[in-house]
């Protein structure tokens, strides 16, 4: 039976504190850059930023989590994100903001992962449940995200405030969860015989999914508002406020994902939310009915909901021993999708509109369809041959 213990209630509100902190970068930027007269391809850099920030952490957490141990790296990581975002309200030059953005990207990550493998490690076989309810309270709190900043740009106070109340979030479960003990001996003791192997064919397809799941989530929620601001014609306020019902689909695509998940196996499941976003997004970008525009927002966010924790679940129960160097891998594959599409997105619109742009977003959709369907079929025919193996070795 399955136990929310805990230690897996700490992990859950350190991933929304880390959601909503991430999710607030997107509804903030219009501001940001109306304050900063920053062109689309400079505010992109800040996301840019925040990407490399999670491809160094990509790369290095499993080593620095073996070296100094999962629990410094885990609160470090919390609390140097929580130092960005400061660094990020103090911040008036492009320069120290997108500074600020890459600590929040590489210390935030650090936490990231390791809330992941904690996760994974903790519920064992069971990981499928932890991880998919994990992130239906992250998509609850990136939800609060475009309306607390909508509301308090609205009220006078300024979006800089959005991001002290993550400051305060933070503090706050340090204080509750700071003497919580983490999984890391027993761990270490399976991945000390495993980290020399390299990941099998059907992990970097998985990945591959998470690098498009990814890509198409972050421009929605990067260039949004802007969207909805330039093409639609609402103004900006309201704009940034109206990205909240992708996080409200976000929010009841998990949770359903979550239910579904305890009956259902996560491979099928994961296709069932390609198809979603499929159907939902050429809705959001080719309706000029606001109303239509904001329905294929709600339905691509159902589809987009479930594409990152399903992928990561069924990514590293294909290497269950592996979990600290498969979940490091997959955010670095987070980070390159951050970097590079809401940039290029960003890039295409200052040249050629931001609605010929988000032309992008119908691509990759379409390929992470055709790609979940061919990793799903990587997997049957690895979990059959071990299958086999196993069957031959008791005889």
């Amino acid at each position: 039976m399955f136990n929310r213990d805990r230690l897996t209630w700490m992990a859950y509100f350190l991933l929304a504190y880390y959601a909503y902190t991430q999710a607030a970068l997107g509804p903030l930027m219009p501001f940001l850059r109306s304050e900063l007269t920053l062109n689309y391809t400079v505010a992109g850099l800040h996301l840019s930023a925040f990407a490399l920030g999670m491809i160094g952490a990509g790369l290095t957490t499993d080593r620095l989590a073996r070296r100094w141990g999962r629990w410094v790296i885990f609160w470090g990581g919390g609390l140097g994100m929580a130092l960005g975002a400061l660094g990020l309200t103090l911040g008036h030059q492009a320069s120290l903001t997108i500074g600020s953005i890459f600590g929040m990207g590489y210390l935030g990550t650090l936490l990231l992962i390791l809330i992941q493998t904690t996760l994974s490690d903790h519920h064992g076989e069971q990981r499928v449940i932890p991880l998919t309810e994990s992130n239906v309270g992250s998509a609850f709190a990136a939800t609060l995200a475009p309306v607390v900043v909508g509301s308090f740009e609205r009220w006078g106070l300024g979006w800089r405030w959005a991001m002290a109340l993550a400051v305060l979030a933070f503090a706050w479960l340090a204080l509750c969860f700071h003497s919580e003990l983490l999984p890391a001996a027993k761990a270490a003791t399976t991945r000390s015989r495993t980290t020399s192997q390299p990941l099998p064919l059907v992990f970097w397809a998985y990945w591959l999914v998470i690098y498009l799941g990814v890509s198409i989530e972050w421009c929605l929620i990067f260039w949004g508002a802007d969207f909805l601001e330039k093409v639609i014609g609402l103004s900006q306020v309201n704009a940034a406020t109206m990205m909240s019902v992708f996080f409200v689909a976000m929010v009841v695509g998990r949770f359903v994902g979550s239910r579904l998940s305890r009956v259902f196996p996560s491979a099928p499941l994961l296709l069932v939310a390609g198809g979603i976003t499929v159907i939902g997004f050429p809705i959001f970008w080719l309706a000029r009915l606001a109303p239509l525009n904001l329905a294929g927002l709600f339905i691509a966010g159902l589809g987009v909901a479930n594409l990152f924790p399903l992928t990561l679940s069924v990514a590293l129960g294909v290497v269950p021993a592996q979990a600290d160097t498969a979940s490091a891998r997959a955010s670095m594959g987070g980070g390159l999708a951050i970097l590079i599409a809401p940039l290029a997105l960003g890039w295409v619109a200052d040249h050629w509109g931001i609605q010929n742009a988000y032309g992008i977003v119908a691509v990759l959709a379409a390929m992470a369809a055709g790609i979940i369907f061919l990793a799903n079929r990587l997997a049957a025919r690895r979990y059959a041959a071990l299958v086999d193996v196993t069957l031959l070795t008791s005889e």
